[in-house]
């Protein structure tokens, strides 16, 4: 296959996932999102492998993008950005309990955990089923008395049925879904801004 046959197919994918994105969900993800920081509540951020990055730039986003003079800040923070402490839990609690753990001496009722998983919770490998640390968190969160919006592509998987809010990129490939995710963190904090701002 010549390079520019595979890129043109490549970016004709990004074209029709894009035009079969669910807007209602990414709609209902920023109002969830604007009421925390309308009561002043905290939001919490978390995923594993490439979707963990797309967790710290989440964070650093809602936290430093939706800045608006005069207004008070969105309280953000990502879970998987301390090594040393996700080490020895996953070492003493293991890796199912990873998130949730840490949620535990941090989230409060009105709080709000965003997951992102490019399956979803479905599938797995060598080390058995995927991302059950973040299913396991979410239902913490919710159990809680806080609110949780779940990133997720493919078939959304489990999460798509535990999340508050559940935003699935309509695609069956991990570097599309793992691209768009970002590319909706960056949406949800643009938009958060000019709420923010207009509030």
């Amino acid at each position: 296959m010549e390079n520019k046959e595979f890129i043109e197919g490549y970016l004709s994918e990004m074209k029709k996932v894009v035009e079969n994105m669910p807007v209602e969900a990414i709609d209902r993800a920023v109002e969830l999102i604007f009421d925390a920081w309308r009561r002043g509540s905290q939001v919490f951020t978390c995923g594993n492998g490439g979707s963990a990055s797309t967790a710290t730039h989440f964070a650093c986003d809602l936290s430093k993008t939706t800045i608006v003079e005069g207004k008070r800040r969105l309280k953000a923070y990502c879970l998987n950005d301390n090594i040393p402490l996700m080490s020895a839990l996953i070492n003493d609690e293991g890796f199912d309990n990873l998130f949730c753990e840490q949620l535990k001496d941090r989230f409060q009722e009105g709080d709000v955990l965003i997951s992102v998983s490019v399956h979803g919770g479905a599938g797995r490998d060598k080390a058995g089923l995927w991302s059950q640390n973040l299913l396991k968190a979410m239902k913490y969160a919710k159990e809680s008395g806080g609110k949780t919006v779940g990133f997720s592509g493919f078939d959304g998987g489990p999460m798509k049925e535990i999340a508050d809010v559940c935003i699935v990129v309509p695609a069956n490939s991990t570097p599309h879904v793992e691209s768009f995710h970002l590319a909706l963190e960056h949406l949800i904090c643009s938009l958060l801004k000019e709420k923010i701002a207009k509030s």
